[in-house]
Order: C-alpha cells, then structure tokens, then sequence
C-alpha cells in the first residue's frame, strides 16, 4: 500500500472550525511590499493554505500567489525586490469556496477597461453561483473557482461611469460576508458588508494608509491602529487622502462572535474589544454558569487557554498546563500505516503526567465540531492518571455551519446537532459536560444576553438563524433547513 502525504493542520482529525482568510495592504510606502509580507505572517493563523501578494509600481502590477505558507514562500529578498512598488495588498487563505489550487490563490488581477485591478477578499460570497450563471451567460469567462471573481466581473461589466461608482454598483449585487482589500494604480480601497460579519481595520504607518483584518497585522510592522472599517463602510484612500462611502442601507451590525471565541488572535482588538479579555471573561461566565468539582482547570491548547483561565479565577481553582502543546510539527508527513494514523492527535499534544495524575480536571476547549479530537483528548488525560474529566466548552453546542466565509462541516457531520449533550458526555467518555450559554457569550461578549428579535452578533452557527439571504445554497439545496433572519 502507497505511503500517503498528507496535511497536519487540515487532517479529517481535526476538531475545530478551520480559519478563514486574512488581508493586508499598504498605500505609498517604499518598503510596501515587505510590509504586506510581515503582515501576513502575523494573519497567518486566519488561512495557511496559500498566500499571495500583488504589488504597483507606477502603473505598473507585479504578482506573486504561492501554495503554502507565508514564511515558506516570502522570505527570500529575490521574492521581495520582484515586487517592486510603493503599494500592496497581500491575502492568506483557507478555501472555503472553490478548490485549493494556484489559480484561486488571491489576490485576483484583471487588467480592466478601466486599468488594473487587484482584489483580496475574507469571507464567502453567499449569491455567487447565481451571478457567475448570468455572468457567464452574456458571455464572461472564468480563469478560477472562487467566488471572490465575480466581483471582478460584475465591474467590469458594469455601465458606470466612473471607477468607483463600478466598484459600489458591483458590491451592491453580493449577498453574504465580505471584507474587502483592493487596489488601483490610482488608490486602495477596504470595504466592509453592510452588517460587517467579517473585520477589518485602518492604520497609520509613517504617514502611510494600511489595511489589516486585525490589529496584531499592525502590531508587527509597528502601525497605529486608527479605527475600524465599519459595517457597511467603502474606504478609499488615495493621494488626496481618506474618503469614506456608504453605499448599503443602513442595517443592524450583525459581527461574527466566533471572531471572539476562536478565529482572531488573543492580542488582537476586534469589533472595539480585545480578544483575550473576552476569551478570559467567557470562562468566567462558563465557571459560573457550569462550574466543576474539580482539583485543577487544565486548558486543551492552545485556543481554549485564556478561556481555561477565566474559568480558573471564576472557580477559585488552580490553572495548570496539564497538556502540553508541540508546537515544531511540519507542515507535512508521511503516514505509512493505520496505527500511526491513528496516533495523529499526539503530534499535537501531550499529557503533562505530572499534573494530571490522581486530579479531578476541569479540561476546558473553545468548541467540540466533530467529537473526534475532544474523544482523544480525554482519552490520553485519562489514560496519564486523572481521576475524573470534567469537560467546560468556551461556547455554546455547534450545530449549523457557517456560510460567511469559514470552512465548517455539513451539519450532518456536526455531532452536536445530532446528540445531547449528555449523548456525547458518554460519547466523549467525560463525567460531566456543560457548554456556554449563548446569552453568556454575548455577555462575555459584551452585551445583556442576546436580543432574540435583533441579535448583536452573527451567530449562525450556534443558533441556525442566518442574518443574510443563502441564495446558492436555497437555489441548489432547496430541502436544507435554513432561517433567513431578514430584519435581524
């Protein structure tokens, strides 16, 4: 039997959301180009399956788009002088529509009647099958899979005057999520939806614009984060400076909270709060909404360890690293027999004996999706010594999946949707297990609880309510129990 190569990180073992995509750009700075690269390896966790960059140089584009991540592809000084220029935009991804091949690797680029055009996208374009139908049907032609180029399209096509009234003429026909980073010779715009699931925010470096999904892409090229792209916003920046556009009615923010509980890094500032404050104030709720009869709150590395933390102060009870994470495994290896397969969680993590041995736990996660991993997990804490396992998830149970631009399972395959929780207590091998609340999470969140009428955040795949129409999956899946909330 051939030997099989295959992903760690996307390995059918894993049994959390896989992450979104992340984009970065910068307006008028020399050094535009090797910014857009640091920028995109502090997003490298929101995508890791291919990076690119498009660069201008007077008129001018320049384009590198690699499979793999960004440290493997631009570090090297050759890479960087090819993108000669003093703007950038540069975009991680995760495929969450068409199939992870180089000819969907972002950013796009079309040269247009109306000059070259350069576009990065984070989220999921819910109409796009439709309007890649009627495109193609009055003639458009497709070099990729990915619904981010029917954008591309649609202002192509448009009969607008102006560049930019092409640009809101094309966005005003998506439905679903989308932050946007694109470029002209002329300019560089970021654009969020109008209920702005997906973030994005401005900064100031040396005098120049940059664009990022998150603060921690400012953080390390040393930028000033100046405010976010708020829901429903166009930002363009250009040598006259900053203009901002609204070109959606005015609705409800409908962020996404998962942002909160998983997708963001814990040193970013999303939506106005910082990332680890609300993971830590997640497990306070948790603790007092679930709390454990437990000698040590141990964390499953390293997405449920601020959560872990809350939950320790909320508890009164000591936080230990009873799991130790690897964090030096490769991008790639070669499994050559069922039995090592079948070992692949303990590449990633490793029972800390010493901690867990003859100890209650309190083993707190951010979220269970499949069942697979937290099943393993539990195994090795048992099998290193505890003498019960308390399972704490740092959110509510995982039952719909997500359609705004994060790669879920179907719902069948989401094992919350189809056991209890006490099912899969026994599933797990736990002796207890208790989820957040949604109205925790919206308080640790911020909010009173949640507005059933009008919600504050995206929280579809907690919840099944859906804020945006699903057009393609309605059209070509029209059994699937889907709710549109359409005045949320």
């Amino acid at each position: 039997m051939p030997r099989r190569l295959i992903d760690a990180r996307f390995s059918s073992e894993d049994d959390h959301f896989h992450d979104e995509c992340g984009v970065f750009g910068v307006f008028r700075n020399a050094g535009a180009s090797a910014l857009t690269a640091l920028g995109l390896h502090a997003l490298q966790h929101r995508g890791q399956e291919a990076a690119g960059i498009v660069s201008c140089d007077r008129g001018s584009f320049r384009i590198e788009r690699h499979m793999g991540l960004v440290g493997d592809n631009f570090t090297s000084q050759d890479v960087i002088a090819r993108l000669r220029g003093d703007c950038a935009i540069g975009h991680n991804r995760y495929s969450t529509t068409g199939e992870p091949a180089l000819h969907n690797v972002q950013p796009l680029f079309a040269e247009t009647a109306m000059g070259g055009f350069a576009v990065a996208h984070n989220g999921n374009i819910t109409n796009a099958r439709k309007v890649r139908e009627a495109l193609r049907s009055s003639g458009s032609i497709f070099q990729s899979t990915s619904d981010t180029e029917v954008l591309i399209h649609l202002l192509a096509t448009s009969a607008k005057a102006t560049f930019i009234e092409r640009f809101v003429d094309a966005i005003r026909q998506l439905e679903g999520a989308f932050a946007l980073v694109a470029m002209t010779a002329q300019m560089m715009i970021g654009c969020r939806d109008a209920l702005g699931i997906r973030p994005l925010v401005i900064g100031d470096y040396e005098g120049s614009f940059v664009f990022a999904s998150e603060t921690c892409a400012l953080d390390i090229i040393g930028a000033r984060f100046v405010r976010d792209v708020e829901p429903g916003e166009l930002v363009i920046v250009s040598d006259r400076g900053l203009e901002s556009l609204r070109p959606f009615p005015d609705r409800p923010d409908r962020f996404c909270v998962f942002e909160y509980v998983y997708f963001a890094r814990p040193d970013s500032t999303v939506g106005g709060r910082n990332v680890y404050d609300v993971r830590k104030a997640i497990g306070r709720e948790l603790a007092r909404e679930a709390p454990a009869l437990a000698d040590v709150v141990v964390p499953v590395p390293d997405s449920g360890t601020p959560a872990a933390i809350g939950f320790a102060e909320g508890s009164n009870l000591p936080f230990d690293l009873g799991i130790i994470r690897n964090h030096y495994v490769g991008r790639t290896f070669i499994e050559p027999s069922d039995q090592i397969r079948h070992m692949g969680v303990k590449l990633k993590h490793n029972a800390n004996r010493n901690i867990l041995a003859g100890k209650r736990v309190a083993l707190v996660d951010d979220s269970i999706v499949r069942g697979t991993t937290s099943l393993k997990i539990v195994e090795m804490v048992r099998e290193a010594g505890a003498a019960e396992v308390h399972m704490r998830i740092a959110s509510p149970p995982t039952t719909d999946s997500c359609f705004y631009g994060v790669d879920t399972p179907e719902k069948s395959k989401l094992i919350a949707a189809r056991m209890s929780v006490e099912e899969l207590a026994r599933y797990i091998r736990v002796d207890s297990l208790a989820y957040l609340s949604i109205d925790g999470l919206y308080r640790a969140a911020g909010a009173d609880g949640r507005d059933a009428v009008a919600p504050r955040y995206c929280d579809a795949c907690f919840t099944g309510e859906y804020p945006t129409p699903l057009t393609d999956r309605e059209m070509h899946e029209p059994h699937a129990q889907l709710s549109f909330l359409e005045k949320a």
